[in-house]
């Protein structure tokens, strides 16, 4: 739901103390005095004047990214990470969504309008159990706040990536539920 305690989570400390060896590279690039606030110290890189440090803070930016987002770390996409048009791209875009609160007008904004959708009856929630970057509890509490209403899929051998089979699968099955509805 992108509020400031998921970021903090993923981009502060949490998912730290699963991946302290990922973490340790993270976190490099950024001196000591500017570690409180890890998101905005990168943002003022990848937005900042000095190309070689942009590329470097975009290539781990985006390997942190690519070796938690699975529950088996994908080869591939941690190869990527380095390709530096893709690195600058993925780390320049997420960051600056998250350094300004996904644009929301505040962080509890998509529950706040839930009320806007309650009334649909085929609402789908699809999780990864070991999704690092999404916790579940946010799915969960999205759940909650729909009155237990939607299907939630909590996807057990499956972290935050659309294309791990269980979650490829579980969202498969929803698009089909949804292709026989009548509207």
């Amino acid at each position: 739901m992108l509020r400031r305690k998921e970021l903090l989570w993923f981009y502060q400390e949490g998912a730290s103390f699963v991946f302290p060896d990922a973490w340790d590279k993270y976190v490099s690039p950024i001196p000591l005095v500017e570690r409180g606030d890890l998101i905005s110290a990168y943002h003022r890189r990848l937005a900042g004047e000095n190309e070689e440090e942009k590329l470097k803070c975009a290539h781990v930016w985006t390997t942190w990214e690519m070796t938690t987002s699975r529950l088996h770390v994908d080869a591939a996409a941690i190869a990527r990470a380095q390709n530096d048009k893709f690195a600058l791209a993925f780390a320049r875009i997420e960051c600056h969504y998250f350094v300004n609160g996904g644009f929301f007008r505040e962080d509890e904004q998509l529950l706040k309008d839930l009320h806007k959708i309650k009334h649909i009856s085929n609402i789908t929630i699809v999780q990864g159990r070991y999704d690092m970057v999404c916790p579940a509890i946010s799915a969960w509490e999205l759940y909650k706040a729909l009155d237990g209403k939607p299907i939630l899929d909590i996807v057990p051998d499956a972290g935050h990536s659309a294309k791990e089979p269980g979650i490829t699968s579980k969202l498969i099955e929803a698009t089909d539920r949804y292709r026989t509805l009548d509207y």
